[in-house]
């Protein structure tokens, strides 16, 4: 393995946490970034058993100045940044009329901003090592509903950037894609599953069987097959693929 480099938010649980551990397959050191730091430490050894290097940066990437600290420690540590995977931030799934402006701003200032922020910060080292970029968004994007408006329209903001940030990386030699997962099993849509169940008359296993029914989908996705694809997307051999949106979600989507 060569030397390189990858940086994962949100690393802590869930995608991210399983996207660490495919990458640690193809990188020699990897960056891991959220704000748990002893969910990260976890993650860590994940990374380590893989026979990765791992470098913790328990951080709030909301916050303006972090996206600066995660870069100058990624590369005053590990020297380079090849890769870098944004997946930190989660959007409440609120009804558009009910959705305060807190939780507007703090929808924005993670996933989008932090995003937004920590790509611009990376820019020249992934110039230097004509790196690739994966920013998560989610299939709402291409569906905006009432009920959980701002998840869909943080996420169409996120295919938006990823396109922008695509067309300077034509010129600077910087690949850009987005993914847009559907309804995956983690343990944040378990615990959501676990509260809404009560509240609809249900048990926590009708409620698990109920929604793929009604997506017309025939199961969950699983965190793995979401982190083989973000896997391809930052190997040598989807380099020519670059301002792509990415939708995985076991055909949910059923428009072209």
């Amino acid at each position: 393995m060569t030397n390189s480099v990858a940086v994962i938010t949100g690393a802590s649980q869930g995608i991210g946490q399983t996207t660490a551990a495919r990458l640690a397959r193809d990188f020699s050191s990897l960056g891991l970034v959220a704000r748990n730091r002893s969910n990260l430490e976890k993650t860590a050894g994940l990374v380590r058993d893989a026979g990765a290097e791992a470098l913790v940066i328990d951080i709030d990437l909301a916050e303006v100045p972090s996206a600066q600290a995660v870069v100058d420690r990624t590369l005053s540590t590990l020297g380079r940044i090849d890769a870098l995977v944004n997946i930190a931030g989660a959007v409440p799934q609120t009804d558009l009329f009910e959705m305060s402006e807190a939780q507007w701003e703090a929808g924005l200032a993670l996933k989008l901003h932090g995003a937004r922020r920590l790509t611009v910060a990376a820019w020249p080292a992934l110039k230097q090592t004509k790196g690739s970029v994966v920013l998560m968004s989610g299939n709402s994007a291409l569906f905006p509903k009432a009920p959980y408006a701002a998840v869909g329209t943080i996420n169409a903001a996120i295919v938006a950037l990823a396109k922008a940030f695509s067309d300077r990386g034509i010129e600077d030699g910087v690949q850009v894609n987005s993914v847009l997962p559907g309804p995956v099993m983690t343990g944040r849509r378990q615990s959501y599953l676990e509260h809404w169940a009560p509240l609809h008359g249900m048990t926590v296993a009708e409620a698990v069987a109920r929604f793929p029914k009604e997506a017309g989908i025939a199961r969950y996705g699983a965190p793995e097959e979401i982190a083989e694809l973000i896997a391809f997307l930052v190997s040598a051999g989807a380099k020519w693929m670059t301002g792509s949106a990415l939708r995985m979600d076991g055909g949910e989507v059923k428009s072209i």
